[in-house]
Formats: C-alpha cells, structure tokens, sequence
C-alpha cells in the first residue's frame, strides 16, 4: 500500500488573534500573562481533526539552556478557527490563554481546570467588561 504524501504545515504569524488575545488579556485584567513572551500565530495543512487551537509552552530545561524566560505560543488551526464565529473565536482564545499558568514559568494548566464551564464563564466576565 502506497504511503499517504504529508503536507506541510505553514505557520504565520496572526497579527488579528494577537490584537484580540491582548484585548481579552487586558479587559479581565489577567497580570500574570505578559504580552511580551505569548506570540499568537495561525497555521495552516494540519491533519488534525478536532483541534482548533494549541497551547505550546516552552520547558524549564529549553529556557535554561537557551537562557531565556518562559515563553508560549498560542497556535490556531486555519481551517477550523477561521470558520468559527466571533463569540467562539473569542472562547478559543480564552481556552488557550488559560492553559497558561499564573506562576508563567513554561509550563501549562491541564483540562481538568481549563473547562468547558469555566471558559464560558471567564467569556462571560469578558462580554461583561467589554459593555
């Protein structure tokens, strides 16, 4: 049987999630996450069926070696990101930003706190904030 031909993945980076992360970061006040060290960015040939958005961190290790502080990017999948509506975008977004831990040092909040329940809610706090 013949090998499937992978695609490659592209990357980009997406000035318009970045704008609207910042604006989510700073309307519920979240200081823990600097907007410095979170580049958002948009790619696109994943093969990938369900997910939308991924959280990416950087180890304790990596930033030791390299010398640097904890630094994340926040990845969204063109293909299903970019067909969503406004109000899902934004709890994608809120979804990812709260993978990442108040303490910002590389690593990352599982699902057991990053909850359906718990992103609406924080979009709620938002859409609230934003009137």
């Amino acid at each position: 049987m013949p090998k499937k031909k992978r695609k490659n993945i592209r990357y980009e980076i997406a000035d318009d999630i970045q704008e609207r992360f910042a604006d989510i970061v700073r309307t519920l006040n979240l200081a823990h996450i600097d907007l410095d060290k979170v580049v958002c960015v948009r790619s696109y040939g994943s093969s990938t069926r369900r997910v939308v958005a991924r959280c990416h961190g950087m180890s304790k290790v990596l930033q030791i070696a390299m010398r640097i502080k904890a630094f994340y990017v926040l990845e969204f999948l063109s293909e299903r990101f970019d067909k969503l509506e406004d109000k899902e975008q934004e709890e994608t977004i809120i979804h990812e930003l709260m993978h990442i831990p108040k303490n910002f040092g590389g690593g990352f909040r599982h699902h057991n706190y990053v909850l359906e329940k718990n992103v609406r809610l924080m979009h709620e706090l938002y859409q609230k904030a934003k009137n």
